[in-house]
């Protein structure tokens, strides 16, 4: 049965706004809220709730998992809700929100990167796209035209943070993990989550965790990506894998951080300079020439696998 095309469209303008908006929120919360509890509570939270609803809707058996399959589940709740948003929480305390957006949405370069270490055959395409978007990457660390708040503490952290969710990219449909993508994203959020507070506690945030002490826009900035940016969305990129198009759902990787960038400058007042605008220009014509690539049914095929979460579909490498 055809899928009216609203339908489609507005399950992709969630995923466009919500995900784009989140950097956004993340700066909020980081003024008063530490990095990586913060984020720790996010997932917890997030991850309790999808599981919840899994157990609702199809019992508790849906969220047993083989010893093989939950070590999978770590190795990716890892490198994605931790080592990926965790990194970039953290980051968001010394770069401007668009400026981690952007930078982001560098994770089809580096999942790219890590097919060819893995020896497979890229397309030249894909080669070329590589190139134009780390040449980009390089003009944003130039010091010279970085916009105000933009450390390069902050922007390496930002860099390692696409790296870590590229790897769980690349790695999730290697692994085993259960065919239910709720389970599974629920489950790698939770242990994400764990991951963040025990870092967080490790590095000495519990004495800056008062609650007393939290503004309004952090803690309604938290409370956004808790309910918001971590289950509406997530949803809502789940149903619109399954009812369009790789080459249609890939769009979001290269709209986001446009979108993120805009809310930055209106919200925040965060400085666009004329570098910043040519490194968007080269970074996003450089996903959408590898989205492009990686979207074509060949190596769409080449790249599926049977049990693949849904959370780590999220580039363009994966069926989307």
């Amino acid at each position: 049965m055809q899928v009216p095309a609203w339908k489609v469209w507005t399950a992709l303008g969630t995923v466009y706004i919500v995900w784009g908006s989140t950097y956004l929120f993340i700066r909020l919360m980081v003024r008063t809220i530490p990095p990586l509890l913060g984020a720790g509570v996010r997932f917890v939270v997030a991850g309790a709730l999808v599981c919840a609803f899994v157990a609702l809707r199809r019992g508790f058996g849906a969220l047993r998992f083989t010893r093989r399959q939950l070590v999978s589940a770590t190795l990716i709740g890892v490198l994605m809700p931790a080592g990926g948003n965790g990194i970039v929480t953290l980051a968001e305390k010394q770069v401007p929100s668009g400026m981690a957006a952007l930078l982001i949405a560098s994770v089809p370069l580096w999942v790219a990167i890590y097919r060819i270490i893995d020896g497979q055959r890229v397309r030249r395409g894909t080669i070329a796209g590589l190139v134009l978007g780390f040449s980009g990457v390089a003009l944003l660390l130039l010091p010279g035209g970085r916009p105000s708040g933009a450390h390069l503490a902050g922007i390496l952290l930002v860099l390692l943070a696409a790296s870590s969710w590229a790897g769980g990219t690349f790695l999730s449909p290697r692994v085993s993990l259960p065919a239910d993508p709720f389970a599974n994203t629920g489950v790698e959020m939770l242990i994400g989550g764990v991951v963040l507070c025990v870092a967080g506690l490790a590095a000495g945030e519990a004495s800056q965790f008062d609650v007393s002490s939290f503004s309004g826009e952090s803690i309604g900035g938290l409370l956004y990506l808790i309910f918001v940016g971590s289950i509406p969305a997530y949803f809502a990129f789940v149903w619109v894998l399954n009812h369009a198009p790789v080459s249609k759902v890939a769009t979001y990787a290269y709209v986001n951080p446009v979108i993120a960038g805009l809310l930055g400058w209106l919200v925040l007042s965060e400085d666009v300079t004329a570098t910043v605008l040519i490194g968007t220009a080269v970074i996003v014509a450089s996903v959408a020439m590898i989205v492009r690539n990686e979207s074509r049914p060949a190596a769409a095929a080449a790249a599926s696998r049977p049990a693949v979460s849904a959370a780590a579909r999220a580039a363009p490498e994966r069926r989307q």
